[in-house]
């Protein structure tokens, strides 16, 4: 190269940092997630030097993804060093690491070999990897070196994401494109997009990934998907994360000839023991399986008049000697309880307390439906305290906008983690989850994911938070919806109050907004048949009683809401005690579960005065409101945000304000309908009549499974 060449080159070079530098650079397509890593100094820097002592593949990409991040520091950062508790040096320091376990951390500044070094160290390189990411983040943040002194470890154990994904490529209620496994590729073909989903992961704390879908095939147990599978494993593995299988019950006679998959047959024990061990010889680390039995057509072990646990604990003992773990899941959705769909589970699983075996861990979806805008909190939380349970969210927004709407979960999460069980006074959710009541060392919370091939990940930048906090929530489930928002704004968009302060607004209140304009005061399974997008109060012709929402609103002339007391089907009586008698009373029932606990009249008097029917149009026009308002406050960081990703979010919050109105009308026109009632003084009147909302069809919306 000529040195005219050269210095062309060196000045591309530096045009392009200073563009870096200064403000709103070119253009993003939102596929750095929060890991853009973009220089919070300005001025000359210097990478510093990195060094990992030992040459684990973890230590490795711990180390690569610090280099990733040098534009992060600034020219006085000392060395800085990796290395595990066994490391002679750090073992010299005496440092307290032994409460940290295998994935804590500890960050500082400390002397060492008779010289300055910022130390990330702990007693496992994961710990170690962890850490890297922390310092990372405390950085992107606007964290400064100066008396550094970062400490955390997990508080859960299994942090795991369930992939709704299928083996044709189609994401069941995804709406973020197509699955992101290539399996018509795999094993040979390994994406680039699997590693940095695994980074993704690794920087919230994830460690495990379910990679097909609880509708399982039995396909995904032949050797070719195992090989398909053990691929990915290889690819995860340096980043921390096992991967997990979700299991079809009846694969004994799909794959393996059997004409039975009772549980408590020998020779079916034996094929999930010879199936279970194939597994492990291609996935030496291979977590386990998750199950979906006996619910949504899905079999199980009540097929054969067998429980719940038994069918868990024969797939526990196919993978207990490989270390395994089984995740059974307990939505169990089935003609087996006419009264009240939400009782099933319950009445399910509290006798089998105390019998599954100790590698498993039974997973409770948060609510006792089915990820609704808001359920209260399921009442298996507090009721099995023999029994680990495993926490499930819903990240992919089935019944809160699909891709479109900007519904934060991060309060979603924290309202049911913190909800109080009154088992015993203080006991929460967390409690249960964590295992810090019971003392269970088997702890859990799930998510299902709302990844797919969409260059953002999550169909949009505002979807990637909900990935993000059910990260860093299940990490720690005490961390708090808005300091995590926090953390996810600056990250994703700049350390700047200009641009962090009106996006976490906007967050806050986003799921609360949904909830006001689809399902306020308690309300559920309002929405439209099948794919679920929009609303469909007035679906009554459903063959099973439950698949219709007018099961679940029970509104007539007289009132509205499901009457889950005494005079009911008494759910509440599933509840702890303490807990059961406030809920027996809408007077103390929280407002904001009033009508799923109660029938009340129209006419019922609510905390500000108002009727029911005028606090729910009060509501419904709040929650339009709230998304009128996030749209000025997008407009008014235009100039703070990168074009691109500032023009999707705005398209999409007209999308959300066109359709939160739609969601207002069309259920206000049904309610009129059937109440009788004019609106209050000043509420606008739909735009259509209730005949041209039921004429709505959508034959092709996203994520429907059928």
């Amino acid at each position: 190269m000529t040195q005219f060449g050269r210095w062309i080159g060196k000045l591309v070079l530096l045009f392009g940092a200073v563009i870096g530098l200064t403000g709103p650079a070119q253009a993003e397509d939102g596929y750095d997630l929060w890991l853009r890593y973009h220089a919070t100094v300005t001025g000359a820097r210097v990478a510093p030097t990195i060094e990992a002592r030992g040459d684990t593949p973890t230590l490795r990409v711990a180390a690569d993804e610090l280099r990733r991040g040098a534009g992060l520091f600034g020219t006085s950062t000392p060395p800085i060093l990796l290395a595990t508790a066994s490391d002679r040096a750090v073992a010299a320091l005496r440092l307290p690491l032994a409460a940290l376990g295998d994935e804590g951390y500890r960050i500082g500044l400390v002397t060492l070999d008779s010289r300055r070094v910022l130390l990330v160290t702990a007693n496992t390189d994961r710990g170690v990897l962890y850490g890297s990411f922390a310092l990372l983040r405390h950085l992107q943040t606007g964290g400064s070196l100066d008396r550094i002194a970062l400490t955390s470890s997990p508080r859960v154990k299994l942090r795991v994401l369930n992939h709704w994904d299928n083996l044709d490529g189609v994401v069941e209620r995804g709406y973020a494109g197509a699955s992101l496994w290539d399996w018509w590729t795999l094993p040979d073909f390994h994406d680039p997009r699997y590693t940095d989903y695994a980074r993704a992961n690794a920087s919230i704390g994830i460690n495990g990934t379910v990679l097909n879908n609880v509708n399982a095939k039995a396909d995904s147990l032949t050797a070719p998907y195992i090989a398909k599978a053990a691929a990915l494993a290889d690819v995860f593995r340096p980043y921390g994360i096992k991967v997990y299988l979700s299991a079809r019950f009846s694969a004994p006679i799909e794959l393996g000839g059997l004409k039975t998959a009772d549980p408590l047959d020998p020779q079916v024990a034996a094929w999930w023991k010879a199936k279970t061990d194939e597994i492990y010889r291609s996935i030496p680390d291979f977590g386990g399986f998750l199950v979906k039995a006996n619910s949504e057509g899905q079999p199980g072990p009540r097929d054969y008049h067998r429980s719940h646990a038994d069918g868990a604990n024969m797939l526990a003992a196919a993978v207990a000697p490989h270390g395994g773990i089984v995740m059974w899941r307990a939505f169990v959705y089935a003609e087996t309880d006419p009264e009240d769909r939400a009782k099933q589970a319950y009445t399910e699983f509290k006798p089998l307390d105390g019998t599954f075996a100790k590698n498993v861990i039974v997973q409770v979806k948060n609510g006792a439906i089915d990820f609704q805008p808001r359920e209260p909190f399921h009442p298996l939380f507090g009721a099995m305290p023999k029994t680990p349970l495993m926490i499930e969210f819903q990240i992919t927004k089935e019944y809160l906008g699909f891709a479109t709407h900007l519904a934060y979960l991060g309060p979603m999460f924290a309202e049911t983690l913190g909800s109080k069980t009154m088992r015993t006074p203080d006991e929460t959710v967390a409690d249960v989850v964590d295992g810090s009541v019971e003392g269970h060392t088997l702890t859990g919370m799930a998510g299902v994911a709302n990844i797919g091939r969409d260059r953002d990940w999550g169909g949009s930048t505002f979807n990637q938070a909900n990935w993000y906090a059910f990260g860093r929530m299940a990490w720690d489930p005490t961390l708090g919806a808005a300091p995590v928002a926090r953390e996810w704004a600056a990250m994703t968009f700049a350390p700047s109050s200009g641009i962090v302060d009106p996006v976490v607004a906007m967050m806050m209140g986003s799921r609360e907004a949904v909830v006001d304009y689809m399902t306020p005061l308690g309300l559920a399974h309002v929405m439209a048949t099948g794919h679920h997008y929009g609303p469909g109060p007035w679906v009554a012709d459903l063959k099973r009683p439950e698949w219709n929402p007018v099961y679940y609103h029970r509104a007539d002339k007289a009132g509205i809401g499901f009457d889950r007391t005494k005079t009911g089907s008494n759910a509440v009586a599933q509840y702890a005690p303490a807990l059961a008698r406030t809920l027996a009373d809408p007077a103390t029932t929280p407002e904001r579960e009033l009508l799923w606990f109660h029938h009340v009249p129209w006419t019922y008097r609510t905390n500000s005065g108002r009727s029911v029917w005028a606090e729910m149009v009060h509501d419904y026009d709040a929650g339009v409101g709230y998304v009128t308002g996030m749209r000025r406050q997008w407009d008014g960081v235009k100039t703070e945000v990168d074009a691109e990703r500032w023009a999707k979010t705005a398209t999409y919050l007209a999308i959300q304000e066109r359709e939160a109105r739609w969601w207002r009308d069309a259920s206000l026109a049904y309610w009129m309908s059937i109440n009788g009632l004019p609106l209050p003084a000043g509420a606008a009147a739909p735009a259509h009549d209730l005949a041209w909302y039921k004429a709505q069809r959508f034959p092709y919306a996203p994520g429907n499974p059928q």
